[in-house]
């Protein structure tokens, strides 16, 4: 190892950085306020770097990462000058919420888009949310539009955070392939009349059941609320509402099983299988 990477290299102290991840697991507003997001694991780890996440602090142990990848990412950002923290296990542990800790996390830089910064042409679908009461089963929803290719979610509001660790961790990585987008009522409105796009939203008193809609491309996806459904304006917004079928008696889905429902709908219609 030459002068010149050792010169390149930032490492941090300890305690303030073991400090700064605690608050940023348990505080939305100083993670909204920074910028950043706490995220453990090598799955999240492999898939953040692979996706270009611009990573503001490493933290890992040495001892705990035996991943041969995961150790070759360390010493790469290392080299690059990405600050870090290298510190014991116990203190790992310490700043860990999973039951098995893999020896590397991460604080990274959170990257919320604008509508205007959309081309709305270039993806299958985008689903839309505006409140939702169980942060993991937003979690499922964002690895289930992962796995069917579509580009990520509009936010409509600031009820939902993202970047909330049970969030993260529901993900399984696929918080960094998702785009996330974050926009008022006015402001998304405006936006689908602009592209003169097909919006569906989804709901037990829908007019038609949804694998009878032919979703174009691209298609939005408005999700309700998981106790009051759609609202309103979220209704006006729509071409389609459509409901999932169920036999009498039976209670309704919920969100993380109806959007996936509706997402792997919009899959098929894309490739034409229905």
């Amino acid at each position: 190892m030459n002068n010149e990477t050792i010169a390149n290299y930032r490492q941090l102290e300890t305690a303030p950085t073991l400090a700064k991840i605690k608050k940023l697991q348990c505080d939305r507003r100083y993670r909204d306020k920074q910028g950043l997001f706490f995220a453990e694991g090598i799955r999240n780890f492999v898939e953040a770097v692979d996706h270009g996440f611009s990573i503001d602090t490493l933290f890992y142990s040495e001892k705990l990462l035996i991943s041969p990848i995961a150790r070759k990412l360390v010493r790469r950002l290392k080299r690059d000058g990405v600050a870090f923290a290298r510190v014991s296990p116990e203190q790992f542990r310490a700043a860990s919420q999973t039951e098995r800790a893999s020896g590397v996390s991460a604080i990274f830089h959170q990257h919320v888009q604008k509508l205007d910064q959309i081309k709305p042409s270039e993806h299958i679908c985008w689903t839309v949310l505006g409140h939702i009461r169980s942060l993991g089963n937003f979690g499922t929803l964002l690895r289930t539009s992962a796995a069917i290719g579509a580009s990520g979610f509009i936010l409509v509001g600031d009820n939902i955070d993202p970047f909330d660790p049970n969030v993260v961790r529901a993900t399984m990585g696929a918080i960094f392939k998702q785009k996330i987008v974050r926009t008022t009522v006015e402001g998304l409105r405006s936006w689908i009349e602009l592209h003169k796009l097909q919006v569906v939203g989804a709901s037990p008193n829908g007019s038609v059941d949804y694998d009878k809609v032919s979703y174009t491309h691209p298609t939005i996806l408005i999700l309700g609320n998981e106790r009051s459904g759609l609202s309103q304006d979220q209704q006006l917004m729509c071409q389609h509402i459509v409901r999932i079928p169920m036999i009498e008696g039976t209670d309704s889905l919920n969100v993380a099983v109806a959007g996936s429902l509706l997402l792997y709908q919009v899959s098929r219609s894309s490739l034409g299988q229905i």
